[in-house]
């Protein structure tokens, strides 16, 4: 009786095991810093528990050297002390990484540095943690005894791992010795594969037995068959070989357990959230961390304030935590994403950079808060949904080719549902795979591999876009709610508040100076003192003047980001081509010309951040730096003729600037030069004293008068002959063989 109450009991016992398992399975969730997502375990006495999971992230950069070690324990400690505050299951994700000009596949990893660092993440402290070596990218060297010390490890499916001893010229028994410890420690990969990777004098045999696969050395065939029948047997690593093995190789050996093209597939791996594959700028120590705010409309000296804060805190202070402070009704949809743009390009493996959204980040605003690693947001904040300002059909494709290319690729995330924010047009729905939910487009869909179910619409047909507060979070569009920033604080274990960058009286100096306005004033009042310096010489002030006005226009545009050398080049090279044919080419040829065009250009390029503007938004800005330069053109001329007509007139300058003749006095001018003949120079011949483009003076003997040719320019000193004289005008040519 006892015995078939046992039979019938067993089964339902393991069946309802199996489910909980499933269960656990499905629901299996997590958080980066701060994580609360739960897994749900059977329990000896059938009840559902929950652990919770938390994940940290760190870069390890290749070769490993001793820094290496100590970044990774702090690192490390930090993870376990947040992990154990929050009663979970620390997750700890080291992803192999090869900085920019290191040693290709990370290779030159000393062994003893490595060894020790391999003691450490095998070691009882981190027992504790489940350790996982990411490689998105090939590993060899001594670096791969790292990644065995680990508990799991994710490839990419093209990345390889190994040869592990391909910096050494002989694999002697120490270094054998060490690899067969670390792998019968963590068991990841078997020993017989870990000695295949370090030496390739070694054959590496893949047997099939009744148990399932294994891995051994050829003199263990022979122990094996005497306890067991080995069905098939094949080579994995021929001996004189390197052993390497791909991530697809290694999936399909079983030897790894998953494949990974980028961290968000790392974060589904391991059932966490994406935010717990960031990496950890601190490696463990403080956050020295700044704040700079974006607040009200958004516009082109907001988006280069708060980049040029950045870059000077980062260079500065050594910044590693950025608080990226939003209040924004949205505004110029172009400078949003290029600010975005700038904040996703930081790197994250140096600066965290975190949004906090209090109130609203509308329309293109959003796309700044979402640009950053993480955004937290108020339980009233609003993310996306009309803004201020309505962007045109050319700006908002443009904005969203960019979401889609660029800024959801580098956050990990999918680009509809940002896109959908400023483009009323864009249909999103919920998708499903198994466990796995997501919000895609019908074009996003498209895209994606395996079998996603498509389900309701999450957006308004006509409308952009918006979610509040825990909604943002819901839709993966916002790390987490906060009821104040003393919240977001203890989330970071940030000790003090972050250091506020804002702009100082030079940056409101700069805004002043650089706007259309007052550019147009600077350059107003520089073209006239220039003007004016050049009919009173050696006088100096109006030089002064004028070279203080421009300097002024240049530096505001070159702090606002608009102007660099090459404009302050061309101006200047444009003015000197100007005096060049005032002084010393008469006339006003090529020189006067061209240094003419070149100044105009170099104001023009100074006041915008593009050369052709190629959407609507360029061409108004393009429109307004026109408008500046036309202006400050029919400033100068109204200028310079009151000046001739009220300076002569005006006490203490009537001496400066010659009043023009009035009267009799012009009168009698007019009739005398009238009455110049120059006939008797029909004839003679002198030699030019300037070059004649065409025109420009030449001396017949004790005479020199202004001259021309009949279209023909000529050098200097060249022997001429007068052809024509009418009145006072004479023209000349060349004498040939003279």
């Amino acid at each position: 009786m006892l015995t078939s109450f046992r039979q019938y009991l067993a089964p339902a016992i393991g069946a309802t095991g199996v489910a909980v398992l499933c269960l656990g399975m499905l629901s299996w969730g997590g958080q980066g810093w701060g994580a609360d997502a739960r897994v749900l375990r059977p329990e000896a006495e059938g009840r559902e528990a929950r652990d919770a999971r938390f994940g940290a992230t760190m870069r390890l950069n290749l070769p490993i050297d001793d820094r290496t070690r100590r970044e990774v324990e702090r690192f490390a400690s930090r993870a376990l002390a947040h992990a154990a505050d929050q009663d979970a299951r620390p997750v700890l994700i080291f992803e192999f990484f090869i900085p920019p000009g290191g040693e290709e596949h990370g290779r030159g990893s000393d062994f003893f540095t490595t060894h020790g660092l391999a003691e450490y993440l095998s070691g009882r402290k981190l027992n504790q943690a489940t350790t996982v070596a990411y490689l998105p990218r090939t590993v060899q060297g001594h670096a791969v005894l790292a990644a065995i010390a680990c508990d799991e490890i994710i490839m990419a499916p093209g990345a390889e791992l190994g040869p592990a001893g391909v910096d050494d010229e002989l694999i002697d028994e120490t270094r054998r010795s060490v690899y067969r410890k670390i792998a019968e420690r963590r068991r990841t990969v078997p020993v017989a594969v870990a000695l295949g990777l370090l030496d390739p004098r070694i054959e590496v045999l893949r047997i099939e037995t009744e148990l399932g696969r294994e891995y051994v050395l050829p003199d263990e065939v022979e122990t094996i068959r005497k306890t067991r029948t080995i069905e098939s047997t094949d080579v994995l690593f021929p001996a004189g070989q390197p052993g390497r093995l791909t991530g697809r190789e290694a999936r399909s050996l079983g030897l790894i357990d998953y494949l990974a093209a980028d961290r968000r597939d790392v974060a589904s791996a391991l059932g966490l959230t994406p935010d717990a594959l960031l990496l950890d700028p601190s490696l463990g120590s403080q956050w020295r961390a700044i704040r700079v705010d974006v607040k009200g409309p958004v516009s082109a000296t907001t988006s280069r304030q708060v980049q040029r804060l950045i870059d000077d805190a980062v260079r500065d202070r050594d910044v590693n935590f950025v608080c990226v402070w939003i209040d924004s009704p949205g505004g110029s949809l172009v400078e949003s994403v290029d600010l975005a743009n700038y904040l996703a390009g930081l790197d994250s493996g140096k600066i965290r950079t975190v949004a906090y959204v209090p109130h609203q980040a509308l329309a293109d605003a959003a796309l700044i808060a979402l640009a950053c690693d993480q955004t937290l947001v108020h339980p009233g904040a609003v993310l996306g949904g009309a803004g201020a300002y309505q962007p045109t059909a050319g700006e908002v494709e443009q904005a969203r080719r960019t979401v889609r290319e660029s800024l959801a690729p580098t956050q990990g995330r999918s680009w509809s549902l940002p896109a959908a924010m400023i483009d009323p047009k864009l249909a999103v729905y919920e998708c499903r795979r198994l466990n796995l939910l997501e919000y895609f487009s019908d074009e996003e869909l498209a895209e994606q591999a395996g079998d996603w179910q498509q389900g309701r619409q999450v957006t308004t047909p006509g409308e952009p876009f918006r979610a509040r507060g825990r909604e943002a979070v819901e839709y993966g569009l916002a790390t987490r709610v906060v009821e104040s920033f003393a919240e977001l604080k203890r989330y970071f274990a940030l000790e003090d508040d972050p250091y506020l960058v804002a702009p100082g009286w030079t940056d409101h100096l700069v805004e002043v100076l650089a706007a259309p306005g007052m550019a147009m004033l600077l350059l107003i009042v520089g073209g006239f003192a220039l003007y004016f310096e050049l009919h009173t010489p050696g006088l100096g002030i109006g030089g002064f003047v004028a070279t203080l006005c421009f300097v002024l226009f240049f530096w505001a545009h070159y702090l606002g980001g608009t102007a660099g050398w090459l404009e302050v080049m061309l101006f200047t090279v444009g003015v000197a081509f100007v005096l060049l044919e005032l002084f010393v080419l008469p006339g006003f040829g090529v020189f006067g010309l061209g240094g003419g065009a070149l100044v105009v250009l170099s104001l023009v390029l100074a006041s915008q951040t593009f050369i052709v503007p190629r959407n609507p938004y360029q061409m108004a800005q393009f429109q307004q730096s026109m408008l500046t330069i036309a202006g400050a053109g029919v400033g100068i001329a109204a200028t310079a003729v009151l000046a001739q007509r009220w300076i002569p007139r005006t006490p203490g300058l009537r001496h400066v600037v010659l009043a023009p003749l009035e009267g009799e006095e012009a009168t009698d001018l007019s009739r005398r030069e009238a009455m110049v003949d120059l006939a008797d120079l029909l004839g003679k011949r002198g030699r030019t004293t300037t070059p004649l483009t065409p025109s420009g003076k030449a001396r017949f003997g004790n005479l020199l008068i202004d001259v021309l040719t009949g279209g023909e320019a000529l050098a200097r000193g060249t022997p001429v002959e007068v052809v024509e004289v009418h009145g006072n005008r004479v023209v000349v040519c060349e004498v040939r063989g003279a």
